[in-house]
């Protein structure tokens, strides 16, 4: 997959069902799982059965649930 930006900073990201967390570009999955965010919007969203290496190109998530997200390791691409 190709990328039209570049990240300038990169933070782990820990699952929380009520914490908002910085606005990222994007979001890189370590160890396979689902991971469910709300963005800005106001979209809640599942993305089901990613595997490990899986980038999830979404900006201004909101947050990332800790309910129903499985996935491990997940890094935010800040711009």
């Amino acid at each position: 997959m190709s990328l039209d930006y570049l990240a300038t900073d990169a933070v782990a990201i820990t699952p929380h069902d009520t914490t908002v967390q910085p606005r990222f570009v994007a979001i890189y999955v370590g160890g396979s799982g689902n991971v469910r965010v709300k963005t800005k919007a106001g979209t809640d969203t599942t993305f089901v059965g990613l595997p490990a290496g899986t980038t999830i190109p979404l900006a201004d998530v909101e947050l990332v649930y800790s309910t129903n997200t499985t996935a491990t390791y997940l890094v935010g691409y800040k711009a």
